[in-house]
């Protein structure tokens, strides 16, 4: 088996009618199939957090025989067990007869949480207690893999760890993660990220966060929230201060992986593509900013989350798959 360090790149190339980040990006969440056979089926549970609030974790249903491996789905900003990335993983999952789970970011299931808080990108505790959990109650290997904000909280999390992040996951993986949340914040919030993606997000978040008012009035200024309009504004009234931030700046400081990541100590892969609208190719890691248990990808196309492959309309399990074997082929 190879170090991590000298893993085999993983070698993507985009069909020629989907040039660009952009398209690799938007096609894909669209069109992009996410594997054969059936759509993945789920079983939901819930769980009370410590702090007596909940979430919601997503079982993949059909596993033939008991599997002796979990693989765990921490997904992205607003994501969900139903955004594609997600029934991807599922399918390359079914196909490898492992166990698979999406725990759910709070208040991203379909139902508001209790508390009054959210999540954010460097939510390492949550991380850590879900982790935790699994590992109690699942007796064999568990793999975990974390898409753009998933993937950064992940990564967060391990470096935070260190050598204690074995005792409850044998491998990791971030996919698409913007590891450096200003550089990140900074692209999504200009030109077309803006018009698109940041309109996008904002479309959800903000209503959700107004709910979260009402639950609790008083918790952040209303105007301040209505008038935002980037995620650096709205991380500065909502996300920030709810989670114990000073403000965008402090945030997005402390919670960004990127300093974190020469302190990984189980195996752990790094994946984005250098053309993704979110994540800068100039803010990504270097060989020499990460741990030896750290792998480095850096494909030159790929879009964020994208990766489409395979005849019209393409699918996207291509992406997954690999990541996938990469775990298993890299776990403790």
């Amino acid at each position: 088996m190879l170090a991590p360090q000298q893993s085999a790149a993983f070698d993507y190339a985009a069909p020629w009618w989907l040039p660009g980040g952009n398209l690799q990006t938007i096609w894909p969440a669209l069109y992009g199939r996410t594997g054969d056979g059936p759509p993945p089926q789920f079983t939901r549970e819930r769980w009370t957090t410590p702090d007596g609030d909940f979430i919601d974790l997503d079982w993949l249903q059909g596993t033939a025989t008991p599997p002796d491996t979990l693989l765990v789905l921490f997904h992205g900003l607003e994501g969900s067990s139903r955004s594609h990335y997600a029934q991807a993983f599922a399918q390359v999952a079914r196909r490898h007869g492992i166990a698979y789970v999406v725990p759910h970011f709070r208040g991203c299931s379909g139902e508001l949480n209790h508390g009054p808080r959210a999540y954010h990108s460097g939510d390492h505790e949550e991380v850590q207690w879900i982790l935790a959990r699994l590992r109690q109650r699942f007796a064999g290997r568990v793999l975990a893999v974390g898409v753009s904000l998933g993937g950064n909280a992940l990564m967060r999390w391990a470096g935070e760890m260190g050598d204690a992040a074995a005792r409850v996951c044998d491998a990791a993986a971030a996919v698409c993660s913007p590891i450096d949340l200003a550089a990140g914040g900074a692209a999504i919030g200009r030109g077309f990220n803006r018009l698109v993606y940041t309109t996008m997000f904002l479309r959800t978040m903000r209503p959700k966060a107004l709910r979260k008012l009402a639950q609790h009035p008083g918790l952040f200024d209303r105007d301040a929230l209505l008038a935002a309009r980037d995620l650096y504004e709205f991380d500065n009234v909502f996300t920030a201060p709810l989670h114990g931030f000073r403000d965008t700046e402090d945030y997005w400081a402390r919670a960004s992986a990127k300093p974190h990541l020469a302190s990984i100590r189980i195996p752990a892969l790094v994946l984005n593509a250098r053309n993704d609208p979110f994540v800068p190719a100039s803010s990504l890691p270097g060989p020499r900013e990460v741990g030896d248990r750290v792998t480095l990808w850096q494909p030159a196309q790929g879009g964020h989350v994208g990766f489409p492959a395979g005849r019209w309309p393409t699918r996207v399990d291509c992406m997954p798959a690999a990541v996938t074997r990469w775990l298993l082929s890299n776990m403790r």
